[in-house]
């Protein structure tokens, strides 16, 4: 038997099913225990630590993020937001390959090709734990054709678009969707239409509406809505599952829950800044805090914010993640003399998944804890195959986030740890802070402070069984 490499005394396991007061043990980087009164295990632990107060939470599972590679110029910008999600309690992420930052000509052509590139770009290099998800452009040679070939190398899921000017058309996206489910993946899709979007970008642009708040009027909520339940009616034909990405409106939101009532095997995420901000930011008449806020889909209405919250209550949502985008305002965002179809879109978060959902989410009476850690650790760990993540159980990872629920903080870009130069969500003020954090049972947060390891984090290669 492996040497009880730590106990947490004391503090209060919350997992899907419920809550309760216990201790838990870790041995070899794994939950070997989770019982009233560990004492007698502590005498010999390595590390013993006192929880008392706090919640111990598994890790959070960041299934959607933009994180970019290491370059000559800018060596730390993998790690270091890897670095950012152990400060928030995320101790696995997802990143996609996003072709077109500096991947090679090849990577661009190939899904095979880019997956090679970016797992030698990442080796070594992360402070938590870290898979992939590749991102499908419609520019390839044959990525439908190569599908299989990437489930196979452990990389189940993978995202298309159908919008911008990689997007997949309407056949290929019907094909990838089938392909995926023939060889047991799924496809992620982001969904607004591009015939309204492109019309009324045109218009916008016409008319000499440059700005970029009228980014946000150039998206309707219509065109996501529309969208959705195209895909809807691809995965219901294809009979093959099918993931939403930040989903932000009520409409969208409408697609896919009648989709699930009638049978298509559908999931759904959406985002924090969807369920903290509205789309009242756009009125700022500071065009460089506009354009922290140009995401596609853009911020909704209040009450398309207030849809989302009880999406997620009822289970029509089935996860949070973040669409991390390390973007900084004078290098990716340039907004000077830039119409606002070429700003950047995406925003930073992987450092505030937990901190939106929680002071947003359970102290505001939204939902539980319980179904907090659902919704951002148990269920995107089940839907993105990481069968050792995402719950406080016998036999899985010793991902664990000591947290304090009742503290007080206020967010601001400099205390966070990311590779942006702002956060959306700069000023708010939230409750519940992360104290420490472990992965596989070594501390990579302690008492706030970063002690962890470059390269300790592992590629997790995937199989889906839900």
């Amino acid at each position: 038997m492996s040497p009880v490499e730590l106990v947490v005394r004391g503090g209060m396991i919350v997992t899907p099913r419920g809550s309760f007061a216990a201790d838990l043990a870790v041995e070899g980087g794994r939950i070997s225990s989770i019982e009233p009164d560990l004492s007698g295990l502590a005498a010999a632990a390595r590390e013993v630590i006192d929880a008392s107060g706090l919640l111990v939470l598994p890790g959070m599972v960041d299934v959607h993020t933009h994180t970019r590679v290491a370059s000559d110029a800018e060596p730390d910008r993998f790690f270091q937001d890897s670095v950012a999600a152990a400060f928030g309690g995320t101790t696995t992420f997802l990143a996609f390959n996003n072709p077109g930052t500096g991947s090679s000509p090849t990577a661009e052509r190939s899904l095979v090709a880019g997956l090679s590139e970016w797992r030698a770009a990442t080796q070594a290099d992360a402070a938590v734990d870290y898979a992939v998800s590749l991102a499908i452009s419609g520019r390839m040679d044959d990525p439908v054709g190569e599908l299989s070939t990437i489930v196979d190398a452990g990389v189940p899921t993978a995202k298309a678009f159908m919008v911008f000017d990689f997007r997949l058309d309407d056949r290929r996206l019907f094909e990838a969707i089938r392909t995926m489910g023939r060889h047991g993946g799924r496809l992620e899709v982001h969904c607004e239409d591009p015939v309204l979007i492109d019309a009324a970008v045109a218009g916008a642009l016409a008319r000499g509406n440059t700005a970029p708040r009228f980014h946000a009027s150039s998206r309707p909520a219509l065109a996501e809505a529309i969208a959705t339940a195209r895909a809807m009616a691809f995965a219901e034909a294809a009979d093959a599952p099918v993931h939403i990405v930040h989903l932000s409106s009520a409409g969208a939101l409408e697609a896919v829950r009648g989709a699930r009532a009638g049978g298509v095997r559908a999931s759904a995420e959406t985002c924090p800044h969807y369920l903290a901000l509205t789309d009242a930011r756009y009125l700022d008449p500071d065009d460089t805090e506009v354009a922290k806020v140009v995401i596609s889909p853009p911020l909704r209405s209040a009450a398309d914010r207030d849809a989302l919250w009880a999406g997620l209550a009822d289970g029509t949502l089935d996860l949070v993640a973040t669409d991390h985008v390390p973007d900084r305002v004078a290098v990716e965002k340039r907004i000077n003399g830039v119409p606002f179809d070429r700003i950047s879109n995406g925003a930073p978060g992987i450092e505030t998944l937990l901190a939106i959902a929680w002071s947003e989410g359970v102290a505001r009476g939204r939902f539980s804890a319980e179904r907090l850690v659902e919704v951002l650790a148990a269920a995107p760990a089940r839907l993105f195959g990481l069968g050792s993540k995402g719950v406080l159980e016998v036999g899985r990872d010793a991902d664990l986030v000591l947290f304090d629920p009742v503290a007080r903080r206020t967010i601001r870009a400099v205390d966070l740890h990311h590779t942006s130069d702002y956060t959306a969500f700069e000023g708010l003020e939230v409750t519940g802070a992360v104290r420490s954090v472990y992965v596989r049972g070594r501390a990579v947060i302690r008492n706030g402070h970063f002690v962890g390891q470059r390269g300790f984090g592992h590629f997790v290669e995937r199989r889906l069984t839900d």
